[in-house]
Parts: structure tokens; C-alpha cells; sequence
């Protein structure tokens, strides 16, 4: 397996076990947990999900359709525009959700902008991977 495959597959369970830390304290502090919602769930789906689904259909659906990985590269890319995305927006959520500052606002837009590329980049790499001969 690639070494960005297990890196994929390895930020998945750090999200995952994030999440479920940052779940965990919200019920011991219920009062400001609402601050911490859209992390736990973006750490959980995002995170862990989505994550543990670009290892694993990065390593799997090329073997399904005989070819190798349509660029490598872009699956490096991918691998970090899409950790940039998910850990500004895991980092600028509360800021937003108090209102404390248009910086925050603009790094929340713009971290979704990279995971939205990073999903993008992904389904590019593929679709050109498993394409009909």
C-alpha cells in the first residue's frame, strides 16, 4: 500500500478518535456545546469518513478496474488540501459561531473552499483512474 494511502487511512482514525473526545466533553459541558457541534460533526464525517473513504477507494478501485492510479500526484495534493480544509474549519468554527471576528469568517469560507477542492481533486482522479477502456 502507497505510504499516502496509510496516511490517508491514519488521519481517519485521529479524526475519528478526535471526534468522539470532542462528543464526549460536550456532554460533560453542555453549555458550550453548541460551539462545538459543527467540529464534532465535520471531524466525524469529514474527518473520519471521508478520509477512510479516499484510502480506500484509493486503494481498492484501481485493483477493481485493472489501472494503475490516474495521477499519484494529485492524490498527494488531495491528501493535504483536504487536512488544510478540514483542520481550518474544525479551528475556525467557534470563532465564527461567536461572532468574534471577520478573520474567522473568512478563514471558515476559505478552509471550505479547500475541502470542496479536495473533494473535487478526488472525484477527478477517480473517474479518470476507473474510466471505460
Amino acid at each position: 500500500m502507497e505510504l499516502i494511502i496509510v496516511w490517508f487511512l491514519r488521519m481517519s482514525v485521529i479524526y475519528f478518535v478526535t471526534g468522539a473526545v470532542i462528543g464526549f466533553g460536550m456532554l460533560l459541558w453542555p453549555g458550550e456545546a453548541g460551539y462545538y457541534i459543527p467540529i464534532h460533526v465535520h471531524l466525524n464525517l469529514l474527518g473520519f469518513m471521508s478520509m477512510m473513504i479516499y484510502g480506500v477507494g484509493y486503494h481498492i478501485l484501481p485493483k477493481f478496474s485493472g489501472r494503475h492510479i490516474f495521477s499519484p500526484k494529485i492524490m498527494t495534493v488531495q491528501f493535504w488540501v483536504a487536512n488544510a480544509g478540514l483542520i481550518g474549519m474544525a479551528v475556525s468554527w467557534p470563532f465564527v459561531i461567536r461572532d468574534e471576528t471577520f478573520v474567522s469568517e473568512a478563514a471558515l469560507i476559505t478552509s471550505a473552499f479547500l475541502t470542496m477542492v479536495s473533494v473535487v481533486l478526488f472525484a477527478i482522479n477517480m473517474l479518470k483512474t476507473i474510466k471505460a477502456m
